[in-house]
């Protein structure tokens, strides 16, 4: 067995019995929920309780916007960083990077100025890990966020399936670090692991919320008073939600979607679909062709804000290498279809 096969700690309802998964049924989804957040029966439930409690408190601001201080133009500003800024910087930063390296800063500067790019939503450990174990096994049992699992086993993905192993030896755990060695996160020694049952410190984490959220809300403060801060702040809880929906939704719902000349992976039921490629570059079954690529928009039309900014970045200097699929995709899927459909190539 390899690491990934056992690096998620089980949900009390296992992931799959006799090689089949079991699907829970949303009153044990639930209860595993409930459990998973109760700081009050082990400090190791810290992590998932700090992630709901932080998109709990971006409903605050959105709250007191709607009351106070709403106004259309400040809703399109708002809903435009939620869906546009926080989608792109989230695939940017912990898919194609945190996860995939599918690109390399040129300094650790760099890195650290991405990261902080936007409003800090996702803790890198519950997304990178999991994500990991997502592309080895996807749509099958141990997937974390199976969609066979149904919409509320994907939704609360994060708190009852994402979270690390527990019981993880100490080469165990060095192995794991690895995957998160070029993010930045300031990793538990093994000795802080087997205490907080995370990558991730408490303190550390909630520092760097902490500076994150105050850096971002004085700079929207200054540029717009109270009223575009709570819009901007506000409004990211509906991305902090909505994210937790997405594969589900990108998995066609449990049901074959894919379309012969746009969903060329044929390994999984991963579509790509034009809301979240063009607000975020998430042309998600280009993505599981190609989980390494830096960039994932592919076709003329399918417009990736992800891909440039890699590029722009590269550009001036701040990125020192990435890696293109494009080709590759072109010569072994696209004109193989266009050809196959009696189009011709010489234009394309």
């Amino acid at each position: 067995m390899s690491l990934l096969d056992y690096v998620l700690d089980r949900p009390a309802y296992g992931f799959e019995r006799n090689g089949r998964l079991i699907a829970p049924s949303r009153r044990e989804v639930l209860a595993e929920f409930a459990s998973r957040v109760n700081i009050f029966t082990g400090r190791k439930n810290w992590l998932p309780l700090f992630a709901w409690t932080v998109t709990g408190i971006l409903v605050i601001p959105l709250a007191l916007f709607l009351i106070w201080h709403f106004s259309w133009p400040l809703f399109l500003i708002g809903i435009t960083y939620s869906m546009v800024c926080l989608g792109t910087h989230g695939t940017i930063w912990l898919h194609r990077y945190c996860t995939h390296r599918s690109f390399q800063f040129s300094h650790p500067f760099f890195r650290t100025l991405c990261r902080n790019l936007v409003i800090k939503t996702v803790p890198e450990e519950l997304y990178v890990i999991s994500h990991h174990v997502h592309h080895l096994i996807s749509e099958k049992p141990g997937d974390p966020y199976n969609v066979h699992g149904g919409w509320l086993y994907c939704f609360l993905a994060d708190t009852n399936h994402q979270t690390i192993n527990k019981d993880l030896s100490p080469d165990d755990y060095a192995q794991l670090c690895k995957l998160m060695g070029d993010t930045g996160v300031r990793l538990n020694s093994y000795e802080q692991y087997r205490n907080w049952g995370s990558l991730c410190h408490p303190a550390t984490t909630m520092a760097h919320y902490f500076l994150n959220w105050s850096a971002w809300y004085v700079i929207f403060y200054f540029l717009g008073g109270h009223a575009l801060a709570l819009a901007i702040f506000g409004l990211s809880a509906i991305w902090a939600i909505g994210i937790r929906t997405f594969n589900y939704d990108g998995h066609g719902r449990g049901k074959d979607k894919r379309r012969a000349g746009i969903d060329f992976n044929t390994r999984d039921l991963s579509i790509n679909q034009l809301w979240p490629g063009y607000v975020a570059g998430e042309w998600h079954n280009n993505h599981h062709l190609y989980p390494s690529s830096a960039r994932a928009g592919f076709l003329r039309y399918q417009l990736d804000l992800a891909w440039l900014f890699i590029r722009l970045w590269s550009m001036l200097g701040m990125i020192r290498s990435y890696r293109d699929s494009k080709h590759e995709f072109m010569r072994d899927h696209y004109l193989p279809f266009l050809a196959a459909s009696g189009v011709s190539t010489k234009a394309k």
